[in-house]
C-alpha cells in the first residue's frame, strides 16, 4: 500500500500517523502580542475523508472548547483513517475576554465568507474557512446558548438536506431542529462550497455542562465512524432523537422577575404554565403560558427580564412524546456510553 502524502496546512508538514498542533497567525494585539487560531492536526496513516470540528466561534460559548479538548484526548482516534482538524478556540479574542464577539464588535458567525483585507472580523473567517474548513469533506460546529439562556442539546441542520440529517441522527443528540442557515454564517458558507456541516447546540455561555460535554463528544466519534473514520463499534442507539416540526419563542409580556416552572427537556401542553413575570415592586404579575404542544428545548436563565425578552424556545415535535422521554434518552446515553474514562469527568 502506497504512504499517504503529508497534510500541509500553514507552513507545518505533517506526516502520516502523527498528531500536531498548529498555529496559524491571525493579527497582534495593541500591545504586539501575537494572536494565532491553534488547529490540532490528527494525520491517520490510512486514506480516508478529512473532516473538521471547531468550537468558540462564540468566545463565550466555552462548552464546545471542552468538547474538543476531551476529544483529542480519545484513545479511538489512534486508529484513525483520514484526517481530524480540530479548533478548540476559533475565536481567541472573544474567548479571553469573554465576549462572544470579537474586539470591533462583530459577530464571525456572521462575517463569512470574510476577506483578506477587510475587518479583523473578515480576516479571521476568511482565514479559518480556507484553511480549514475547504479542506474538508464535512464538519461538526460546537455552540452553546448565549449567556444567560441555557440550549437543551440539540442539532441544528439545513431543512430538506437529506445528507445533514443523517448526520445529525447519526449524531444521537435528543433533538434536531431543522434550521435555515443564516447569511454571513460558517455553515451557510460551507454547505454553499460543498462542505457538509452540521451543528450541536448545548448548555449555556461561559458554563461547563457534563451531560451535554459527554454527548458531545459520543456524538462526534459515532460520525466519525459513520463516515468510516474510525474501526470498531461504538455506543448503540436505542431510540432516534426527536425531530422538530418548527420551533418558536415565548416572550416576557412585562418586565420584571422572572420565576419559571419548567425546565429543559419538558414536555409542555398548549396552556400549560412556563412562567411568571412579577413587578419587583409588588402588585402586577403576569403569566407566561405555552401557545402550544411543545417541548422545552431552551430558556433564560437570568430571572430578571425587560418586556419582550425571549424566555421559553419551544419545539413542536413530529411524533408524540411522553413526559421524561428527552432527560430519560440522555441518562441512558450516559449510562450505556463506554467512551469515557473516570479522569475525564468533571
Amino acid at each position: 500500500m502506497a504512504r499517504r502524502n503529508n497534510f500541509l496546512i500553514g507552513d507545518v508538514s505533517v506526516a502520516p500517523g502523527r498528531v500536531v498542533s498548529v498555529d496559524l497567525p491571525v493579527s497582534v494585539l495593541p500591545d504586539h502580542t501575537p494572536v494565532n487560531v491553534r488547529v490540532i492536526v490528527i494525520h491517520g496513516k490510512n486514506d480516508g475523508p478529512t473532516a473538521f470540528v471547531s468550537a468558540a466561534i462564540h468566545g463565550d460559548e466555552v462548552i464546545g472548547v471542552e468538547i474538543a479538548r476531551r476529544l483529542i484526548g480519545q484513545k479511538a482516534l489512534r486508529g484513525l483513517r483520514g484526517t481530524l482538524l480540530v479548533v478548540p478556540i476559533v475565536n481567541t479574542f472573544g474567548f479571553l475576554n469573554r465576549s462572544r464577539y470579537l474586539p470591533d464588535r462583530r459577530d464571525l458567525n456572521r462575517s463569512f465568507p470574510g476577506s483578506e483585507g477587510g475587518s479583523l472580523a473578515a480576516r479571521l473567517a476568511h482565514l479559518f474557512l480556507n484553511e480549514v474548513v475547504l479542506r474538508c469533506d464535512f464538519g461538526i460546529d460546537l455552540h452553546s446558548a448565549a449567556v444567560n439562556r441555557t440550549n437543551l442539546p440539540q442539532m441544528r441542520v439545513s431543512p430538506d438536506d437529506t445528507g445533514l440529517m443523517n448526520l445529525a441522527r447519526v449524531f444521537g443528540a435528543p433533538v434536531i431542529i431543522p434550521s435555515p442557515e443564516r447569511a454571513g454564517s460558517l455553515r451557510g458558507e460551507a454547505r454553499e462550497r460543498g462542505v457538509e456541516t452540521i451543528l450541536y447546540e448545548a448548555g449555556e455561555g461561559l458554563r461547563i455542562d457534563e451531560n451535554s460535554v459527554r454527548i458531545g463528544v459520543a456524538g462526534i466519534l459515532k460520525v466519525l465512524r459513520y463516515r468510516e473514520m474510525l474501526g470498531g463499534r461504538g455506543p448503540k442507539v436505542t431510540r432516534a432523537p426527536l425531530l422538530a416540526r418548527r420551533s418558536l419563542w415565548v416572550r416576557a409580556p412585562i418586565g420584571g422577575i422572572l420565576t419559571s416552572y419548567r425546565g429543559d427537556g419538558d414536555i409542555v401542553a398548549g396552556g400549560d404554565l412556563l412562567a411568571r413575570v412579577a413587578n419587583p415592586f409588588g402588585g402586577e404579575e403576569s403569566d407566561l403560558v405555552s401557545p402550544v404542544d411543545g417541548l422545552v428545548v431552551g430558556r433564560a436563565v437570568m430571572p430578571i427580564v425587560n418586556e419582550g425578552d425571549a424566555v421559553f424556545h419551544l419545539a413542536e415535535i413530529e411524533r408524540p412524546v411522553t413526559e421524561g422521554v428527552v432527560l430519560d434518552d440522555i441518562a441512558q446515553h450516559l449510562s450505556r456510553d463506554p467512551l469515557f474514562d473516570e479522569d475525564e469527568i468533571i
